[in-house]
């Protein structure tokens, strides 16, 4: 299965700059996977699509301020993302540019606060507390999106459920609700269940194997836990539809399902040709071609149709990646 094959040419004017201000706004694909058709409505039609007992899982996560923006003694600036703390305080990091030296010191704040260069990946603050490290830092917007963070995506970067600290990048697809908007689900009787999967750079990773069966996902931490547990199992008994959120959502229930293990790391890759478990639909924003996210999709729609369903999405200019717009796939 070649890396090709999962390739598109996106115009650059279609990729999403600022989130809309409101919410579930957004331009909503459905694509049914069953009759092979597409419909194009707004966000807030969900409601048309979901009925009585059927369960939406949506991805808790909250997203971190981790892109710090520092500086070396020269005057060189640098750019660092913590990406996982390892104790006290000292991180993982992604740092660059790389040719930072080991015991160098980087400069936050013009002064007095600064970080270590312990390693290639890793830097140690010498502030009081982690909260006062995250306190240096904006939120960390992908690199498609070229403009500075501002005041608004502290807000419009984050789901309006998130509260699991440990995200270094938003459930993107989860952006798009409202807390009415969930409030009036619950109210026609569609349950909602919380899980989480930290998104980290296993999401992310770039695949470089001209074979993708070769490429290995970096481990995300995830967490089902007993709540959502008695609706996954409730909703499989009753035979109602179970939709997840995202592709960290569905990944995180797909390793549920495959393993029984309810809290770990999982690197599960999935590709076309996965058999899915658990999951019956997906809400998804669209995704950067040759990705594991792309990849993701084809799986659980087909190549064939996912690719029809993109190039309508791009003849009819929706707006893609994170700010973007969304499709559901039934």
């Amino acid at each position: 299965m070649r890396l090709s094959n999962f390739d598109y040419q996106l115009p650059q004017e279609l990729i999403a700059q600022f989130p809309l201000r409101k919410r579930d706004s957004a331009r909503l694909l459905v694509l049914n996977r069953k009759k092979r058709t597409i419909e194009h409505r707004i966000f807030k039609d969900i409601t048309d699509y979901l009925h009585r007992d059927e369960l939406i899982v949506l991805n808790d996560t909250r997203v971190l301020a981790s892109r710090l923006l520092g500086a070396r003694k020269s005057g060189g600036k640098v750019e660092v993302l913590l990406i996982q703390h390892k104790g006290n305080l000292t991180f993982r990091a992604m740092i660059k540019p790389t040719r930072v030296k080991l015991g160098e010191k980087i400069i936050f704040n013009g002064g007095e606060t600064y970080g270590t260069i312990n390693a290639r990946d890793e830097i140690t603050f010498n502030l009081k507390d982690i909260d006062a490290v995250y306190n240096l830092g904006l939120m960390p917007l992908p690199p498609y999106i070229k403009r500075k963070s501002v005041d608004l995506d502290t807000a419009y970067y984050q789901t309006v459920y998130a509260n699991q600290d440990g995200a270094i990048a938003s459930p993107t697809a989860g952006l798009h609700f409202t807390k009415e908007l969930l409030n009036r689900l619950e109210s026609f009787g569609v349950n909602l269940g919380f899980i989480t999967l930290h998104v980290g750079l296993g999401t992310f990773q770039p695949v470089k194997a001209d074979d993708i069966t070769r490429h290995k996902m970096e481990s995300e931490y995830f967490k089902v836990d007993e709540s959502a547990i008695k609706k996954i199992d409730n909703a499989r008994l009753n035979k109602s539809r179970i939709f997840a959120v995202g592709t960290t959502a569905l990944r995180a229930l797909e390793a549920y399902a495959l393993t029984g293990v309810k809290q770990g790391d999982t690197d599960l890759f999935i590709y076309p040709g996965f058999k899915f478990n658990l999951v019956d639909c997906l809400l998804t924003n669209f995704h950067l071609p040759r990705t594991t996210l792309f990849m993701l999709v084809c799986a659980f729609a087909g190549e064939k149709l996912m690719k029809r369903a993109y190039q309508e999405a791009i003849e009819q200019k929706y707006r893609f990646y994170s700010y973007g717009d969304a499709m559901l796939i039934l």
